[in-house]
């Protein structure tokens, strides 16, 4: 069991008058090359550590005023680790975590997470399961049906193959805030924005409760060759399936650096919406974090 009694966050949260803008998605590790195997040969360019240090001066760079990190290993050392940072830095605003959700005792483990409350939800990589529907089984359900008493949300990391049964897994729990993340990977490399992917994507909106991460963008395109105009058909389609309510911004910083710096991710975004009103701009760049994650 972790152990992370002298880790419990005390700091204040970064104020300001207006909506603080938040980076809604991005991790931190230390590279271990058995662990972080899904890193890659033509990812070296993230086969190196990554800390709060080396991130808050790209925020501070594209006026972003703190951050939501996400698990990139599936244990609980991973929630001691990033807790600890949380811990250490304000602008770390609120940990997406890892727990074994179809363990008997994961309620249990759920409580216990009470304790740090800049805990704001948990994650499983759906992605890499061999079982595509590993989300509909019993033993997940019954996790997830878990997750709300306490307070946690839960971010949906899917390939696209994945998204028809996403829908039947949102409407099993009305109550239950749920995020897609990366905008469920569509194959962006490719240049063709396929209607099964709009369907589908489509389909999963329609459910209130579901929210989505513009995140990960680049890291779908063709890594050496993309142009803003490649990503615009995709970017198009979630603002008109989720609204601009249900969007976050996130950079997926450092995977992001395969294709793009900080600053070219934050860019796209900033460009993409520059036409919004100002409301609209609040509320994708901070607003709906604040809200999504209870920040």
């Amino acid at each position: 069991m972790p152990n992370l009694e002298s880790a419990l966050p005390g700091g204040s949260a970064l104020s300001g008058g207006a909506i603080s803008r938040i980076d809604a998605h991005q991790h931190f590790w230390k590279y271990d090359a058995v662990r972080d195997s899904w890193i890659g040969s033509d990812m070296k360019v993230i086969q190196k550590d990554f800390f709060p240090a080396d991130l808050l001066p790209l925020l501070q760079a594209a006026g972003i005023d703190g951050c939501v990190t996400v698990q990139s290993d599936s244990s609980e050392e991973e929630n001691e680790f990033q807790l600890s940072n949380a811990a250490q830095h304000d602008f770390i605003r609120g940990v997406v975590g890892w727990v074994d959700l179809q363990d008997p005792g994961v309620e249990d483990r759920l409580a216990w997470y009470q304790r740090w409350p800049k805990m704001k939800g948990f994650r499983h990589v759906l992605q890499g399961e061999r079982n595509r529907a590993l989300m509909l089984s019993p033993a997940f359900k019954r996790g997830i049906g878990l997750l709300h008493q306490f307070g946690y949300t839960y971010d949906i990391l899917i390939y696209p193959d994945q998204l028809g049964y996403v829908r039947e897994f949102v409407a099993a729990f009305p109550d239950q805030p749920f995020i897609i993340d990366h905008i469920a990977k569509p194959h962006i490399k490719d240049r063709f924005i396929t209607e099964e992917w709009k369907d589908a994507i489509r389909a999963v909106a329609a459910y209130r409760n579901v929210w989505c991460k513009i995140s990960g963008v680049v890291t779908e395109a063709d890594w050496y060759h993309w142009k803003p105009e490649h990503l615009k058909p995709y970017l198009d389609t979630v603002v008109e399936a989720f609204g601009v309510d249900r969007l976050v911004y996130g950079s997926d910083w450092p995977v992001c650096l395969v294709a793009a710096s900080y600053q070219q991710v934050a860019q796209i975004v900033k460009d993409y919406f520059s036409t919004f009103s100002l409301a609209e701009q609040d509320a994708f760049f901070g607003g709906n974090a604040i809200k999504f994650y209870h920040l």
